[in-house]
Parts: C-alpha cells; structure tokens; sequence
C-alpha cells in the first residue's frame, strides 16, 4: 500500500498524465485524519498546480477567519507598490514598539521581517499604506474582503478585524507566489522560506527533514465557542521550487509557531506516505 501511495504521489507531484488522483486523495485524507484527531485542528491541503482539495477538515469552512499574521504579505505588497518596490529598514525594540518578542529583533529588512513575522516592522510598514493601494493588491491577490478597521493593527492581523475564509486565504497566496519573480513579491518570497528554514515556521523543515518549503505563521484571536486566548495559523507551499502542495492549519489554543509542528507533521504524511 505505501509503495502504491508513493508512486501516486511522484505521479501527482511531476504532473503527469495517467496518475490515480482519488486514491492518492483517500489515502492521505484517511491518513491525517486518522493521525489528527483532535478538533482543534483544522487544515485544508490543495493540489498547487489544479486547485483541487487533496484532503480537508475545516468545520464551517464558509465563515472567514482573522489569520493574524498572515495578512503581513499583502500589507508589505501594498506598501511596494506605492513605494517604488523599495522596502525600508526599521529597527525593532520589541514590546516598546508592539512586537511579540519582547527583547526586539533589532535592524531588519522586508526578508527578515517576514521571516521572524516582526509586529514592530509592519506596524511601521503599515502607516505608509493607502487604503486604495490596498486595494489594488487585495484585487490583485483575488482578496475580496477589507479590513473594518483601517489601522495598521488591523492591517497586519492585530484584532481580528481583516477576515477571509479559508479558500479566499489559500487562493492568495497561491497568486502571491505565482507572483514570485516580481520586485515586491521576490523579497517576501525569500522571507517565507527563510521562515520555514530557521523562523518561526522552522518546524516545518525539521519534520521534512531539512527539504525546503515556503512559509509563514499567524497567530490570531480565537473565534472558537471554547474559547482560547488565540489560534495559531500556519500557511505552507511545497516544494520551495515551484510549489506542488499547498496547506493551511489552524490550531486551537496555541501561537503560530507551535501550529508549525502540526503543519510539518501533516505535510510530510501528503509527501512521503503514511
């Protein structure tokens, strides 16, 4: 059985024609939700180059969800396009400034900023934005929602006031990397897989072990009726190189990083077979 699921999923991963899509499917859907049990954990994982759903447990899939830091993409894309594709250099004082890391991330670019998913630098990033150049990118990415708020708390995740279901949140980053040779999304493209290397998605490639991904955390306030004081969220493209899977988590009750391991987990289950 495990060398027939490899061999559907080289198959489904090099795009050839004759592969056994639905057994590939049944068998890693029957998988992770054998392994992960738990209703805290929601998840949805697409076939990158189709669209189509691979394996998915996402109770009431149709409500949109504030993704926290997930969001920072969009904002940084926005800001570029007003902004010459320049990318500033801020420095992060930590909680002084509003960043999750008390000590501060010091000096950063765009890439590292992503990486780390620095609050302190988008913030500041997000105070340059316009309203219009947000949504010039939102249409651009197939984002159709706003923020109800325009503050660059909002803007970057903050509050739980910029929401989309789950599909319109996979949707877009899938068009952002589609994207990724472009001036504003190349540097953001980067940041996501350093993330996955040694940020705080770093857990997805220690699960993979050491194979190179695209990444990027959220954590966000819990819309769950057992409440939590967050959830984590966790967005990952696979492979680095021209993605093949796609995969968004939500984790109940735990920050991003942590919902990483729960993403690595699930991912390798998709690459390598249960």
């Amino acid at each position: 059985m495990k060398r027939a699921l490899m061999l559907s999923l080289a198959l489904v991963l090099c795009g050839l024609p004759g592969r056994s899509t639905s057994l590939y499917e049944q068998s890693v859907q029957k998988a992770v939700s054998q392994r992960f049990k738990s209703s805290d954990i929601s998840y949805l994982l697409i076939d990158a180059q189709t669209k189509n759903v691979i394996a998915f447990r996402w109770p009431d899939s149709g409500r949109p969800v504030p993704p926290g830091s997930l969001l920072k993409p969009f904002v940084a894309l926005a800001y570029a396009q007003s902004h010459d594709f320049k990318y500033p250099v801020f420095n992060c004082r930590g909680s002084i400034d509003g960043c999750w890391y008390p000590p501060g991330h010091g000096r950063m670019g765009i890439t590292q900023a992503i990486e780390y998913s620095c609050n302190a630098y988008f913030l500041k990033l997000a105070q340059r934005v316009s309203p219009q150049t947000l949504r010039v990118v939102a249409e651009q990415l197939g984002i159709s929602t706003t923020p109800r708020a325009f503050t660059p708390a909002a803007l970057i995740g903050l509050g739980g006031l910029w929401r989309m279901t789950p599909r319109q949140l996979a949707r877009a980053y899938l068009n952002l990397v589609a994207r990724a040779d472009g001036p504003g999304e190349a540097p953001l493209i980067r940041g996501m897989a350093l993330s996955a290397e040694a940020g705080t998605t770093s857990a997805i490639e220690r699960a993979l072990g050491g194979r190179a991904a695209l990444a990027k955390s959220g954590t966000a306030p819990c819309i769950h009726s057992r409440h939590a004081p967050g959830d984590g969220y966790v967005m990952v493209l696979y492979p680095a190189e021209s993605p093949q899977l796609q995969l968004l988590v939500c984790v109940h009750g735990v920050p991003g990083a942590k919902a990483a391991a729960t993403a690595g987990q699930i991912l390798r289950i998709a690459v390598d077979g249960p």
